[in-house]
């Protein structure tokens, strides 16, 4: 039990460090994006939070089955609607580990239930996800550039393998929630934005302090460590995402807080707040094409919803 409490007692903090790094700027305190890179009004506050729908199906699948063999619909039936996901699978955790991301996963029902019985939010079925172990072995041999890693690697396979693949889908989505924050007009709209980025941000924070306590870790029997491949991981996705470095584990010291640290255990930009990301950005990412029209990756079929439809129409790749 004091093991337990001490964990929770951590979390909080993680959380109000958090949420003191995600303040709202103003669109002049940064410098003007790049054409790709600049939020188009797609839709709805409440469009907004129903485009997050298909990150939060992606991720709380992962975190369930990882943790218990065992879906969302076995937490909550008949909550979500949509194909049974591929290849995903129970992950050979640590019981600490197993713990933690079992808890994330069951947040992550919570959070899909609070978005739908807000009523705000049109519900949309899940769409098609593959979590299957070549899928994320084809996103490491990328992240590594590399064409062949022997054994195949299999992110179900331990800790170390699993934390870095499955951190990545909860930045995303903390910073998208970041970047829609100021969109929100609607009060009922940004209160429930605002508590979804403070649960999403803490157990961001989890992640991060989990990764840097074995960076250095070699992922035997492959010759490279833990923040190699956490920081090819972030190099994929920034090259996917368009728009600059939103993400590294370690850093240069000219990069880190007040160019007096390296760790970079929160990210953030110059100032060290949160970095976002737009609708486009997240699909060039999780389609892994860096073509947000064309689907593959961990959503084969596409997403769903009217900003997913927006962005097809409008040919927003």
């Amino acid at each position: 039990m004091a093991s337990r409490s001490c964990l929770y007692t951590f979390i909080d903090l993680l959380l109000l460090v958090q949420f003191l790094s995600i303040r709202s700027v103003k669109g002049n305190d940064l410098p003007p994006p790049h054409d790709q890179c600049r939020r188009v009004n797609l839709g709805t506050g409440a469009e907004l939070i129903q485009f997050s729908l298909n990150l939060f199906y992606l991720e709380t699948t992962l975190f369930l089955y990882a943790s218990t063999g065992k879906g969302i619909d076995a937490v909550a039936p008949d909550l979500v609607q949509g194909p049974l996901p591929i290849g995903v699978r129970i992950a050979n955790l640590d019981n600490i580990t197993r713990i933690i991301i079992e808890e994330f996963g069951l947040q992550g029902v919570g959070i899909i239930r609070a978005i739908l019985n807000t009523k705000l939010v049109d519900p949309i079925k899940m769409p098609l996800v593959n979590l299957s172990v070549e899928e994320m072995e084809h996103f490491v041999h990328l992240a590594l550039n590399a064409t062949v890693l022997t054994p195949p690697f299999n992110a179900y396979a331990n800790k170390l393998n699993f934390l870095p693949t499955s951190a990545s889908i909860t930045s995303l989505i903390r910073q998208y929630y970041v970047g829609i924050l100021p969109h929100l007009a609607n009060n009922n709209d940004l209160q429930l934005a605002t508590s979804i980025l403070g649960t999403v941000s803490a157990r961001f924070g989890v992640f991060r302090t989990l990764l840097y306590q074995i960076a250095d870790v070699t992922m035997s029997p492959y010759p490279f460590n833990v923040a190699t491949l956490v920081d090819g991981i972030a190099k994929l996705i920034n090259r996917h995402g368009l728009c600059g470095v939103k993400r590294r584990l370690i850093v240069a010291l000219e990069l880190g807080a007040e160019k007096r640290s390296s760790i970079n255990l929160i990210p953030g930009d110059v100032n060290s707040l949160a970095f976002s990301r737009t609708e486009v950005e997240i699909l060039r990412i999780v389609y892994g094409t860096g073509n947000a029209t064309l689907p593959a990756g961990l959503f084969p079929r596409g997403v769903n919803g009217k900003i997913a439809e927006a962005i097809a129409r409008g040919r927003l790749g």
